[in-house]
């Protein structure tokens, strides 16, 4: 039988091989939203924040700067991605503050990684549409928010407000790159947090470039 996690683990480090060293510096021109998406998260002092693929700890280290009071977590399925991470966190100062660790987003357990079996704020950024099974990774993410917690995503959208050119070639060339955004991520959503009692909000800023949400816990 073929280890799904290691075949998926062993794809994303091909891809990211040579990419991790530069990925910072070409993906702030197209990864909309994702400062939005940290301005946004707002976590409790002393409370935890997990980021679900976490890649070059980008994210992290920045929302670390921004909530010095939070603790932070991440993980992701590629070793050299969290090479990356390592570094960069070391780097900037964080290695107390932000701790990494080696996991599959469809299948992931907080306790058995970091620790404690909840979060205050758990978040996942353009890492959804490069996981094939990315309503599991929703739906785990979901199961293991604190009370009061809140799942925050943003992602590629629908592109509504560009022509059908733009579109198609975007999504082409996202392709490339083992990037598939999904038409149904908004419904996905709702179901989720219709299924789990929780308040919803969704937006689709950039003309619908991005899809942005919080799923919060009453």
């Amino acid at each position: 039988m073929i280890d799904q996690s290691a075949a998926a683990a062993a794809h994303m480090d091909r891809i990211y091989r040579y990419q991790r060293h530069f990925y910072d510096a070409t993906r702030r021109h197209f990864l909309l939203g994702r400062d939005t998406l940290i301005t946004g998260l707002r976590p409790p002092d002393g409370g935890t924040v997990v980021e679900v693929g976490c890649g070059t700890a980008r994210n992290l280290i920045q929302a670390a700067h921004t909530y010095p009071m939070a603790r932070f977590y991440g993980f992701d399925i590629s070793s050299v991605m969290l090479a990356t991470a390592r570094k960069n966190i070391a780097g900037a100062g964080l290695a107390e503050r932000i701790h990494v660790a080696k996991g599959d987003a469809t299948n992931f357990d907080l306790d058995a990684m970091f620790g404690f079996a909840a979060a205050d704020r758990i978040f996942i950024s353009y890492a959804l549409s490069m996981i094939p099974s990315w309503r599991q990774t929703l739906d785990c993410a979901s199961r293991q928010l604190a009370a009061r917690g809140s799942l925050h995503v943003v992602d590629f959208g629908g592109l509504e407000g560009f022509p059908a050119l733009a579109k198609s070639a975007l999504y082409a060339w996202l392709a490339r790159f083992s990037v598939y955004p999904s038409a149904d991520l908004e419904a996905e959503l709702r179901r989720l947090a219709l299924a789990n009692g929780l308040d919803v909000f969704v937006a689709h800023p950039y003309r619908g470039y991005a899809t942005y949400a919080v799923l919060r816990r009453n």
